[in-house]
């Protein structure tokens, strides 16, 4: 790993920059894609909606003024409009240029063809009513950015602080320390689990939970939180996603913990949301009073005009007399709903938010910590005395657009630096839950020192009576060009593609439609590349043959597979090229991702001729010839 000898202060300098960099790159990319792609191009892209129609405006319980925006058109196609993000307005005119209005809004909620955005201000609102032809783009987002850029500045300068002495240890050659404690019993869990726990327990600085696919992390890192809780009265929480936050919570919820979750999560559901912030704000005994005090200040602004000055010099007691009282209800019921909260939930750079500002924590655990850029990282490492990281720096990394960023190491995360620092704090757990013995052996070569191992209950699962785990279907010889895909850099494989359909047709109807139904069998089609998934997309949609399995079928990139799992996996690797080309296919992580997906069958296809001068792709073929079986076309 590069960077290895430098100090932390080096260390930090440098990603520092390194992300300048990608906050310049983004920042220009945004720009260049808003001026020169229309409105059907970015409705695609999923960064804009058009048109659509405005619904109920509301004050919400944290004083905020909101509207509904709802989509009219184009609503199957995928956003990538989520809560926090920062939005603005448009409406075409005359002469085919857009007008911006001079306002943006940031989202408190979206779900389906629905978003609700909080407003600067009436005057906003007024704006938005009086226009008939409208739509919502996404807005350069520099509210992470200053978060991290915040974050790092804090850390760097910290002197002679616990932020300090977890910097130096984190990212220097300070040996973490340990308490010797009793170790406790989880017959519930096996014993990596067991270890990785009583590890977090002990540790006083940092702990590394690391859980490849299907070992069980997410249920390893709930207990540790949940043991951890009978040492701490109050632990923060935190992942990179809102859907990983969540999904995290609802487990500690399960289990009777009372979690605070900040921030609204993008994937609500009724469980979580009744554990928002603002959610239990509502519910407060003292809210009705607050809401009563915000309205007739409301009021008493609006008729401030066309009054006597006796009366707005009364109007003025009166509105100090209400913000005094109305500040007095808003401290007493955040201090009541922090009081009784054991977990505070948010994401890394949710873990900014204002509301966390006076908050200490003894315990930050941070989920998917492969997944984060290392200064996200920081925001929350801030507010705790110690961290605990979970995740697998061996699957998907933090998404890092600017070339020369990667190059220079941005996706290299926090967790991957300690875990190769200080290998002595690290937990491997080593039970899988998920695949096939035969599936999950070469992922545990290659990735893992060959320390994984199947649970005798999935060791030998299967579909099909004799059926061979796992395929390479290969298509060296064949004639199946791969394309670049319009402007973008993204590849197709035609011809791959319709025989990776065929392959699951075809596999299918050996089970049999009755069991498929009865079983709920589901199945999973990843490409690395977004051109080949659209149009896998599109050749399912119109094969009659799938219609009654629709909802049995997933088709998504690497990326979008990322924490899931399916009973049988096909995948379409789509390079062929007689250079050898393969693109990013060379960041092994992600291949690691995409093919430990399956439960019981998984089915590789692509060009041997092509991927093989890879020698991980080598290996990977040549595990298949001799512990599953390759279908060569062209014999």
């Amino acid at each position: 790993m590069q960077n290895q000898l430098i100090s932390p202060l080096a260390h930090l300098q440098l990603h520092q920059n390194l992300l300048q960099m990608e906050y310049h790159y983004e920042k220009e990319a945004y720009k260049e894609q808003t001026e020169r792609a229309g409105i059907p191009r970015r409705v695609r892209q999923g960064v804009c909606w058009y048109p659509v129609l405005t619904g109920r405006s509301y004050y919400n319980s944290l004083n905020q003024l909101v509207v509904e925006i709802n989509r009219r058109e184009d609503r199957d196609v995928e956003h990538l409009f989520e809560y926090g993000r920062p939005v603005c307005f448009f409406t075409p005119t005359a002469g085919g240029k857009l007008r911006y209005l001079n306002f943006s809004a940031t989202i408190s909620y979206v779900q389906d063809d629905t978003m609700v955005v909080a407003l600067p201000s009436p005057a906003a609102l007024t704006d938005l009513l009086g226009m008939t032809d409208l739509g919502v783009q996404l807005y350069f987002d520099e509210t992470s950015y200053r978060a991290m850029f915040s974050a790092l500045e804090e850390v760097i300068k910290a002197k002679g602080t616990p932020l300090a002495h977890l910097r130096d240890v984190l990212l220097g050659s300070i040996a973490p320390a340990s308490r010797q404690l009793f170790p406790i019993r989880f017959p519930w869990l096996n014993r990596s689990q067991e270890e990785a726990v009583n590890r977090v327990l002990g540790a006083k600085e940092v702990s590394i939970v690391h859980g490849p696919p299907g070992t069980g992390k997410t249920t390893t890192l709930v207990e540790a939180i949940f043991e951890t809780l009978h040492r701490e009265n109050q632990v923060l929480v935190c992942a990179q996603s809102n859907t990983a936050v969540d999904w995290i919570a609802e487990k500690l919820v399960d289990r009777g913990v009372h979690v605070l979750r900040i921030g609204n999560p993008t994937r609500v559901n009724d469980k979580m949301l009744s554990f928002t912030y603002e959610r239990r704000f509502e519910s407060h005994p003292d809210y009705p009073e607050l809401w009563s005090i915000r309205k007739a200040i409301r009021e008493a602004q609006s008729s401030m005009r066309n009054r006597s000055r006796a009366e707005r010099d009364t109007l003025r007691n009166r509105l100090s007399r209400l913000r005094q009282r109305a500040t007095e209800l808003e401290i007493g019921i955040d201090a009541s709903l922090f009081d009784e909260a054991r977990v505070v939930a948010s994401t890394l750079v949710g873990s900014a938010n204002r509301l966390l500002t006076a908050h200490r924590f003894t315990t930050l655990f941070i989920d998917e910590a492969a997944q984060a850029l290392e200064a996200a990282c920081w925001i929350a490492i801030g507010k705790a005395d110690r961290v605990i990281l979970a995740g697998d720096h061996q699957q998907l990394p933090p998404t890092v657009k600017c070339p020369d960023a990667q190059r220079g190491g941005l996706d290299r995360t926090l967790m991957q630096y300690v875990a190769f620092r200080h290998p002595e704090v690290v937990s491997l757990l080593k039970i899988q839950y998920r695949m096939n013995e035969e599936i999950m052996r070469f992922s545990s070569r290659w990735f893992y020192h060959d320390e994984l191992q199947a649970a005798p209950e999935v060791r030998n699962r299967g579909i099909l009576m004799w059926d061979t785990p796992i395929v390479w279907v290969d298509t060296r010889g064949m004639d199946f060009p791969e394309d670049q895909q319009g402007e973008t850099l993204s590849r197709i494989n035609r011809a791959e593609a319709e025989l990776l359909v065929l392959q699951l047709q075809v596999y299918m109807e050996d089970i049999g439609k009755e069991r498929l139904l009865d079983e709920n069998i589901d199945f999973g089609l990843i490409s690395p590349y977004k051109a080949q998934v659209h149009y896998l997309r599109s050749l399912i949609k119109r094969n009659a043959f799938f219609k009654p399995f629709r909802k049995l079928i997933t088709v998504h990139t690497v990326d979008g597979f990322q924490g899931q799992e399916r009973d049988v996996i096909l995948i379409s690797l789509v390079r062929a090229n007689e250079e050898g080309q393969i693109g990013f296919l060379s960041d092994l992580r992600r291949m690691n991702v995409a093919i430990t997906r399956a439960r019981m069958k998984l089915i590789i296809i692509g060009d041997s001729a092509t991927l093989c001068r890879h020698r991980f792709y080598r290996e990977l073929f040549e595990y298949i010839q001799k512990e599953g079986k390759v279908v060569v076309l062209s014999e």
